[in-house]
């Protein structure tokens, strides 16, 4: 897991820098709707890092429609949050307005899930972001690796790492091009429809059927199948045209499709990875299938010390085995970090039951995407 000390935790005066009475300007964040910006203010902090401030809303149409469990901002919410620090700190080092960055792997990790319970007033997320280039090419930035350390308010709350792709709009679409062989087709002229076999809203946690993104979900025994189709109605998913399904409807896919694996909706993920291969193509149906295995199984009242799991895999999955590690350690903190005072984690804490959850994502019988996400049960 990434440590990264946080400037503003140990100097108020560069805390009191960071606004949150506005959100930056949306170009920044390639955000179209005003409404979908969360930045509110970028600090520079050093070479290649920035401090940067997110405002997370009480009540959104999209991050707030969820059944069951606590009040808790989404850790997508999260996401969606570093990833727009991510690219208005790119700007912000240099890149130019034109510039797309492409994620080709992120790793959340969220150490301390009861920090996102929802209060009174909206959250103050910190970020602690810094960016490292990795590939040069005609003296420019090609390829890089922003690495944050998140804080809500006063507590730590994990990790963000994310690895790019920099490319401008114009070599974007000239490289869809050369690799389909024809111009790709864009969400601007795709109907907002209702799959006739859309998962009903309650199966994938969800309340509103405009942001439930899977159809044909059949549960088998060991793993569960599905069809990624999203509504291009909800404009947090596409605020804006795509050429694709972009990563962030692919990683609610995944979350939906992890749910049911777990068989609980009100399980929320501690940890999510997304590897992405290939484009998700508009024009072909995407499928995706979800293995769970159970990490920690809920333990009896009586309780004090959850059991030590297994191995945690093939070990491919950095973000995944973090989680895994923070979670089920010997010495390991417990979900939200709360112990007794023996060092052993609360007794609430080891009863919750802990599922991995391997889903992948194939198009005309290729891989395209991979994700894994740690579910954690909430009371």
């Amino acid at each position: 897991m990434m440590t990264v000390e946080l400037e503003v935790a140990d100097n108020p005066a560069r805390m009191a820098e960071l606004s949150f009475t506005r959100t930056v300007e949306r170009a920044l964040v390639h955000r179209t709707a005003v409404a979908e910006v969360f930045v509110t203010d970028v600090v520079p902090a050093g070479p290649q890092r920035l401090l940067v401030a997110a405002q997370l809303p009480l009540s959104h149409g999209y991050y707030s429609d969820h059944l069951g469990g606590p009040p808790l901002f989404d850790p997508l919410l999260i996401l969606e949050a570093s990833r727009q620090a991510g690219i208005a700190g790119g700007h912000l080092l240099g890149f130019p307005p034109d510039t797309i960055m492409m994620v080709d792997r992120f790793e959340l990790d969220l150490s301390d899930i009861s920090a996102l319970r929802i209060g009174h007033l909206p959250g103050e997320l910190l970020i602690d972001s810094r960016f490292e280039v990795t590939r040069v090419r005609r003296g420019r930035v090609r390829q890089g690796v922003v690495r944050q350390d998140l804080r809500l308010g006063a507590r730590h709350v994990g990790t963000h790492l994310m690895q790019v792709q920099i490319v401008s709009h114009d070599e974007l679409a000239a490289l869809r091009t050369v690799v389909r062989g024809t111009p790709a087709p864009s969400t601007r002229d795709m109907a907002d429809v209702t799959d006739p076999l859309q998962a009903p809203p309650a199966m994938v946690g969800r309340v509103n059927p405009l942001n439930v993104v899977l159809a044909q979900v059949e549960p088998g025994e060991a793993t569960v199948q599905a069809v990624v189709k999203p509504r291009f109605g909800n404009r947090s998913l596409f605020d804006h045209h795509y050429d694709h399904l972009p990563a962030m409807a692919l990683t609610e896919a995944a979350r939906q499709l992890a749910l049911v694996a777990c068989g609980d909706t009100a399980a929320w993920p501690a940890s999510v990875t997304g590897e992405f291969r290939r484009f998700a193509e508009l024009d072909l149906p995407v499928h995706a299938s979800a293995l769970c295995t159970e990490l920690v199984p809920a333990a009896p009242a009586s309780a004090g010390k959850a059991g030590k799991a297994g191995d945690a895999g093939d070990g491919a999955d950095a973000g995944a085995g973090n989680a895994d590690a923070a979670l089920n350690g010997d010495a390991a903190r417990s979900v939200d970090g709360s112990r007794n005072g023996d060092g052993a984690p609360n007794s609430d804490e080891a009863r919750r039951r802990r599922t991995r959850v391997a889903v992948s994502f194939l198009q005309d019988g290729s891989p395209i995407a991979e994700s894994t996400l740690v579910m954690v049960q909430h009371d």
